[in-house]
């Protein structure tokens, strides 16, 4: 039975700022002992906002209601989402779980790397070059881009939604034409259009060749998606800033989406994730896993269809000195391995 439940929260400086006012990432390690004396840890992050909420959250809701709990992630799962309901279904509720979630997991795996408990449906995985590059000037862009290039990346993804559109036309021109035409260019807008912007910009895009829009309109928007996609033809990938199974029954049920791309810490763990997972499988809509690559990886090498695995530069779990040696996976030129070691979280 689980004993009880700690966190530590730790605010990890970003090499390359996200903006301004992003500089760093905040991690919270959410340690769960059992009445055996055995321990796992799992994982709640957010970039920016909420980490005090989410470690008072844990402290005091979340550890009264898992002690005396059997360390099972799907019951526990669906127990502390019925009683945290009356605080939200998505938010800091979710982040909050995801952190129970995979210490439960952790604790289920024990010795084991995740992927072998899963289950691998591949050796490997495509890793796509990515940055939080909105705020770079031109020339940075170009020089991130030369660097995926270098590294050897088939795909890679930059930021639009600048203030005007003959910006981002600029910009995504000019990754164009460093990384060639026979590489993959996915752009994110990150919910800044609205529907009528973005018909306008992907219009004006579409001679880029990209492969996905990411984003294009605020994520809670059901209809304005399912409009969207109906008149353009790049493939819509939406789904980072959908924290339910239900919020993406409902995307896949109206026809909203090409691609969905729930974060395994926005949805409340592994366990939401799979189910979140299943459930795409059944519209025949492909997942691609977001952010946080070493756990993504892994998630992704046992997906049913073949998935992409977002790469940011200098942000991954490991270079966020989050994960401890030796990693749960490796890197290959443009390709993402398992290495057979366990998910070891820096304490």
């Amino acid at each position: 039975m689980i004993e009880d439940l700690s966190v530590t929260l730790r605010s990890v400086p970003l090499t390359r700022p996200w903006g301004p006012d992003v500089p760093c990432n905040h991690a919270l390690l959410v340690t769960v002992t059992l009445d055996d004396g055995r321990r796992g840890t799992g994982l709640s992050w957010t970039p920016q906002i909420g980490a005090h909420a989410i470690k008072a959250l844990l402290e005091h809701d979340v550890r009264d209601a898992v002690i005396g709990l059997p360390p099972h992630p799907e019951v526990v799962w669906d127990r502390l989402s019925a009683r945290l309901g009356e605080a939200g279904r998505t938010g800091i509720v979710p982040i909050a779980l995801a952190g129970v979630d995979l210490a439960l997991w952790d604790l289920r795996c024990g010795e084991r790397p995740l992927i072998e408990v899963l289950g691998a449906r591949r050796e490997s995985v495509p890793v796509y070059g990515s940055g939080i590059n909105r705020h770079y000037p031109l020339e940075e862009l170009r020089a991130q881009a030369e660097r995926w290039v270098a590294a050897g990346y088939t795909a890679v993804k930059i930021k639009v939604g600048r203030p005007s559109l003959a910006e981002d036309v600029e910009r995504v021109a000019a990754v164009r034409e460093v990384i060639g035409p026979d590489r993959l260019l996915m752009i994110d807008a990150n919910q800044r259009w609205d529907l009528h912007r973005a018909r306008t910009a992907l219009r004006a895009l579409q001679e880029y060749d990209p492969f996905w829009i990411e984003e294009p309109l605020p994520a809670d928007d059901l209809a304005a998606h399912v409009e969207l996609r109906r008149g353009i033809g790049t493939p819509v990938a939406v789904g980072e800033n959908v924290a339910t199974a239900h919020g993406f029954r409902d995307l896949l049920t109206a026809g909203a989406c090409d691609v969905v791309q729930p974060n395994v810490v926005r949805v409340g763990g592994i366990t939401p994730f799979l189910r979140i997972a299943e459930l795409a499988r059944v519209f025949d809509v492909p997942v691609y896993p977001h952010l946080l690559t070493e756990l993504s990886g892994q998630l992704a090498l046992a997906l049913h269809h073949p998935a992409m695995v977002e790469r940011v530069e200098d942000a991954t779990l490991t270079e966020l000195g989050l994960l401890a040696d030796p990693s749960p996976v490796e890197f290959a030129g443009a390709e993402l391995r398992a290495t057979g070691a366990p998910t070891r979280w820096a304490t």
